[in-house]
């Protein structure tokens, strides 16, 4: 036996209040004819003051000018996409994708339906991912920013190491062993602190903030140029380091070890072979703010043509063959996540001044 008509009617509305979703039914004047339990609930209003009564700006309140262009798309004839977040009574905000579909007759739009589904929980999911996708890239920025510095730091120890070995075969006198000897030992120094900044980096990869330590920028600056010897000595290059003695920095040791053998040893490796190299640092501090100028009379760059390059990854400028592109993406990164910045005059045949801005800060 079939079901009459008023029957399948009343299963249909039983039907409709009793899923999740939202449905409704606006006629082409706007105002309501049918809303589910769900709808009227996410308003708060009662079938008796919905029904053949309000219209959709009534409904809306300040959301209609938002929903205005897909209700007059869909009074075209049109069916209409899109999410909208929905603050309900119960003080909740409800993450919703709705759909507005034309109800034809006789060719002609007489009303739409409404189907609203509730994605909260998808957008909290979706966040969630989101927060753990850049958790992660953190984490994988990190382990590659690390792996790039011990690449980097160890092997200006290693070339340096290799020199001094020869100069030591090469020597002809105690007194050239004995130079040679403090060299090593300033070598050695400079490296044990080296691997005792990486197994702290090492340490604390899994976390979400780099550990700062109390550093005196000036012996900073020093170690670097020890570390250099050889090659300041091979070049006769001269390094000046003009930085306060008694200048203290709140910063990632690690990091500022980095830093200084990045910008010097390119200093070195990008003089001009008709020049001595002269390589400035100095230091001045303003608007609570720690200036560091690395200042050479180099190579230079053309700023016009590299300028949106110079901090690039893999990018090179002098066709170096041993130049690898990395070590100013590296100082960069390592500048800005300890909150600085670092900024670049240059011209070619002149020189180069790196400046960089570190916050003063406390722990």
């Amino acid at each position: 036996m079939q079901p009459d008509k008023t029957n399948l009617e009343s299963i249909g509305l039983q039907v409709a209040d009793h899923v999740p979703a939202l449905l409704a039914y606006w006629d082409k004047n706007m105002v309501c004819q049918f809303a589910n339990d769900a709808y009227r609930h996410w308003f708060g209003i009662t079938r008796e003051e919905m029904i053949g009564k309000i219209t959709i700006e009534e409904l809306l309140g300040p959301v209609y000018e938002k929903n205005l262009p897909y209700i007059l798309n869909v009074l075209e004839g049109k069916p209409q996409t899109f999410e909208r977040e929905f603050l309900i009574p119960d003080g909740s905000i409800k993450h919703t994708v709705i759909n507005y579909f034309p109800d034809f007759s006789n060719g002609q739009v007489k009303g739409f339906f409404v189907h609203g589904a509730d994605v909260t929980y998808l957008k909290l999911l979706e966040k969630e991912l989101t927060q753990s996708n850049k958790i992660i890239g953190e984490q994988n920025n990190r382990l590659l920013n690390f792996a790039n510095i011990v690449s980097h730091n160890l092997k200006s120890y290693a070339g340096n190491l290799k020199a001094i070995l020869e100069l030591f075969l090469r020597a002809e006198s105690e007194e050239e062993k004995k130079v040679t000897l403090t060299y090593l030992q300033n070598i050695s120094k400079g490296f044990s602190a080296t691997v005792d900044n990486l197994n702290e980096i090492a340490q604390v990869q899994s976390q979400s903030e780099l550990k700062f330590s109390y550093i005196n920028v000036h012996q900073c600056i020093t170690q670097a140029i020890e570390v250099l010897k050889v090659q300041i000595d091979s070049t006769q290059s001269i390094i000046q380091n003009k930085v306060d003695q008694d200048l203290i920095l709140l910063a990632n040791p690690a990091y500022m070890d980095s830093i200084m053998l990045n910008l010097l040893s390119n200093a070195i490796k990008y003089r001009q072979p008709s020049k001595t190299l002269i390589a400035e640092i100095k230091s001045v501090v303003k608007n609570k703010e720690l200036q560091l100028t690395v200042k050479d009379n180099g190579l230079g760059i053309n700023l016009e043509q590299h300028k949106n390059d110079i901090f690039g990854l893999y990018k090179t400028f002098h066709g170096n063959q041993d130049a690898k592109g990395v070590g100013l993406f590296i100082t960069k990164w390592q500048i800005e996540a300890m909150s600085g910045r670092i900024e670049v005059m240059s011209e070619e045949n002149k020189g180069t001044l790196f400046t960089i801005y570190f916050p003063i800060r406390s722990k």
